[in-house]
């Protein structure tokens, strides 16, 4: 072998892995913010507040959906559908834990299935229709398969940040003017502990979950898909975003996350102190989602920074002041298998 085929050959430490990433563009940054903020708004609606033509934003959206780079999701709020929400950390065998975590990424009880701690422990949330545990199947199951270590199940009682907030509501482009511009009319209040579920018939439950796969499908076919009119889907849309029972999210390609540093993030707080943190955590711009759980470590987070440095000062700078906070525990987030939807995408 030759000299120059030897340093051919060779790779140092340095070497920057050939993946290439997908990536958003700040002009697609623009088109992402307004689509978090409503899902179902026209593309007359957005290129009127982002200062582009109807075709623009309408190619600019082709283009990231067709590239897998993102796609809009209607998903529905647990509580306001009378069930629960349950954070799940399993741990098991590393050489189990890609292949189980895909396997639960299929279930459509599951959301947010991530790989973390080395590759030996799976996190995720189950959804349960009821508010207990044994409502469900995976979390029976779970404890029974060889290959897991342990499990354990806290359920969301408060979420402080989520849903239909991201951290682009935070630290997007558009200013609060675009921003009230393209807000639904028909964004819900609050519900309470007093608040009544809603009530789904069987056109509902077709509709919504037609939407869980395509937020964005057009009413004519959703319409047409359901047996129903398209004034009348276009009026039970209005009425289930109205009474909080359903809502739109964007979800991002994994490709997109493997860029930041993630970590999950577990707080115990003095009870009396609770809401007061978790607004406070809320307000991070670091912060994903909050949810106050049941459990010791009574607060959670998911923490999405640009190098690890950023967290360290993350954690001594702004966790560290929080009201009544007793202990932290943190967990890198390494990948993501399933975000916020109960389906892959189909290119997945």
């Amino acid at each position: 072998m030759h000299g120059s085929d030897i340093m051919e050959a060779m790779t140092t430490y340095l070497d920057t892995p050939g993946h290439t990433y997908r990536s958003l563009s700040d002009e697609d940054l623009g088109l992402v913010h307004a689509l978090q903020i409503n899902g179902r708004a026209s593309f007359k609606e957005i290129a009127d507040v982002l200062g582009v033509s109807d075709q623009t934003a309408a190619r600019r959206w082709a283009r990231l959906r067709s590239a897998g780079k993102l796609r809009v999701l209607g998903l529905t709020d647990p509580l306001r559908l009378g069930d629960s929400v349950w954070l799940v950390r399993v741990r098991c065998a590393p050489d189990a834990a890609l292949s189980l975590g895909k396997a639960m990424a299929r279930r459509t009880d599951t959301t947010w299935v991530n790989l973390g701690s080395g590759g030996t422990e799976i996190s995720c949330q189950v959804r349960t229709r009821g508010p207990g545990p044994e409502e469900s199947p995976l979390l029976q199951k779970l404890p029974r398969t060889p290959e897991v270590v342990d499990v354990s199940a806290h359920c969301s009682l408060h979420v402080f940040f989520g849903q239909d907030l991201g951290p682009i509501n935070k630290r997007g482009p558009l200013t609060a003017e675009q921003v009230a511009a393209l807000a639904p009319p028909d964004t819900p209040d609050r519900a309470t502990d007093a608040t009544p579920p809603v009530t789904l018939d069987e056109s509902d439950r077709q509709l919504l979950d037609l939407l869980a796969r395509d937020g964005r499908a057009a009413t004519g076919d959703l319409a047409a898909a359901i047996g129903l009119s398209p004034s009348t889907v276009r009026r039970r849309i209005t009425e289930l975003r109205s009474a909080g029972a359903l809502y739109f999210d964007v979800e991002y390609h994994p490709d997109i996350f493997r860029q930041h540093f993630r970590a999950a993030l577990w707080l115990e707080i003095d009870p009396s102190r609770l809401a007061e943190a978790g607004a406070a955590l809320a307000a991070h711009p670091e912060v994903a989602y909050a949810t106050a759980t049941t459990g010791t470590a009574n607060l959670y987070a998911s923490i999405d920074v640009a190098t690890a440095q950023h967290f360290y000062r993350y954690l001594t700078e702004s966790v560290a002041t929080l009201p009544g906070l007793r202990h932290t525990a943190t967990a890198p987030i390494h990948r993501t298998l399933k975000g916020p939807g109960p389906y892959l995408p189909t290119t997945a």
